[in-house]
């Protein structure tokens, strides 16, 4: 199960990123976070812009609505969603 956690805001989520993939998608679940794929490098802030880009078209909120944390030069990230609730993200990884 994804470990995400709420405030008066939105919500935090734990990411596992897989930059250089084939396509740009929502993977599921993995070990407690959701995983995502995008094809963008890992350079130059590319592949955070691209996850921001997926999740904010997953969940119909603006890219602006979507900051990332911590996790800015690794795989793991958390990010923080505002307009959303702990549901919405669960439907994501299932």
């Amino acid at each position: 199960m994804i470990e995400v956690s709420s405030d008066d805001t939105g919500v935090r989520l734990p990411l596992r990123v897989q930059p250089k993939a084939s396509s740009c998608r929502i993977v599921g679940e993995h070990a407690g976070s959701l995983k995502v794929a995008v094809t963008a490098a890992p350079e130059a802030g590319k592949a955070n812009e691209a996850v921001i880009k997926l999740l904010a078209e997953a969940l119909g909120v603006s890219k602006n609505s979507v900051r990332i944390v911590s996790g800015h030069a690794s795989r793991r990230k958390i990010v923080h969603i505002s307009g959303v609730g702990v549901e919405q993200i669960r439907k994501l990884g299932s």
